[in-house]
């Protein structure tokens, strides 16, 4: 019996085990991959009979100096700091950003990336929803586009993921709670919508059975990015019912630690450090309204700069042809404890 015919670059990618973005590279210019990657790629075409349809690649290769940058919420000042750093970097590197916010909805982050299609451009950048994100879609986009994702990850998906290492910032953040008072209680949606609240939960349930100390989740209702209201919401019912056997609570997020330090407010409940203290809340993000709360969010900075700059150097150096990667890859900065009046 013969082998089946391979009808698109996406089924001779899974039948030779060579990457969707690799192989684009070749077939665009053979000499930007490796001499051993070039080999293997060669004999699967012979192997396959696989010929790529080359019009539709000399199509895709009239692009405009576009470079999509797509993130969860415009109204988000978190995005919006991390978007503006972005920016500037594709313009330096001589490329016009198109900036989009995608409002929280899976039907926006498809329709904004079916918009950049229209643009023919260079490239995209894509802070992703996470768990509600249709990914099928969006990897087909990035099969199409070369694209690198930020902020959040979805897996096997666009040409690389820049983002913080969650492991690093939550334990950096769960080992100063535990060495200046009680072990923190983790607060967090039952169901959230960013994957790096997945990656937090871990991580602060590893770190504190290392520590000796037994994990204690708070696992709250609530859907979408309205994270203040339901800090806030569900921070009341908390702290007015039956109390966490800690007084320390670390939020999974500090938008969330935000409703959370109103919610206290509101009970009359004193949040810090000091003598007739009641509670101590943490956060994770250094959101730029953290230093403005009451008290202010005792947190752990993500590096927006690096991973701005990271993030268009990555893609920019993809689309010049001047990335010699054959596989996709995660690259991660450490988080830095942000000591304040909360914790």
């Amino acid at each position: 019996m013969s082998d089946p015919k391979i009808r698109n670059m996406d089924e001779f990618a899974s039948v030779s085990g060579i990457s969707r973005p690799t192989l684009s590279k070749f077939f665009n210019d053979p000499d930007s991959v490796r001499k051993s990657t070039r080999e293997r790629i060669e004999e699967a075409l012979e192997k396959f009979d696989y010929r790529p349809n080359l019009y539709a690649m000399n199509q895709n290769r009239r692009l405009t100096k576009t470079i999509g940058i797509v993130v969860p919420n415009l109204t988000d000042p978190f995005f919006a700091k991390i978007a503006r750093h972005i920016e500037d970097h594709v313009i330096a590197a001589g490329y016009r950003p198109v900036l989009l916010g995608s409002n929280g909805t899976p039907a926006q982050e498809l329709e904004n990336l079916n918009n950049l299609r229209l643009l023919k451009p260079a490239g995209t950048l894509l802070a992703p929803l996470g768990r509600v994100s249709e990914t099928p879609q969006i990897r087909e986009f990035c099969n199409e586009v070369p694209t690198v994702l930020f902020d959040a990850n979805l897996e096997n998906t666009g040409e690389a993921f820049i983002g913080s290492d969650n492991q690093q910032s939550v334990t950096t953040i769960v080992e100063y709670l535990c060495r200046t008072g009680d072990a923190p209680a983790f607060f967090e949606m039952k169901t959230p919508t960013n994957p790096n609240a997945v990656k937090r939960r871990n991580a602060y349930i590893s770190s504190m059975e290392r520590l000796g100390h037994r994990p204690e989740l708070i696992q709250v209702d609530g859907d979408g990015w309205d994270f203040e209201e339901i800090g806030f919401r569900e921070g009341t019912r908390l702290l007015s019912g039956q109390r966490s056997a800690t007084n320390t609570i670390l939020c999974s997020n500090d938008r969330l630690a935000i409703g959370l330090l109103s919610a206290a407010y509101q009970l009359g409940l004193r949040v810090g450090l000091g003598d007739g203290c009641a509670l101590r809340v943490a956060g994770h993000d250094d959101h730029p309204f953290s230093r403005y709360t009451c008290p202010t969010l005792t947190t752990v900075s993500q590096d927006y700069t690096a991973i701005a700059r990271t993030s268009a150097e990555t893609l920019v150096a993809r689309i010049e042809g001047n990335a010699m990667t054959d596989s996709r890859r995660d690259i991660l900065f450490d988080g830095q404890l942000v000591m304040r009046g909360s914790a």
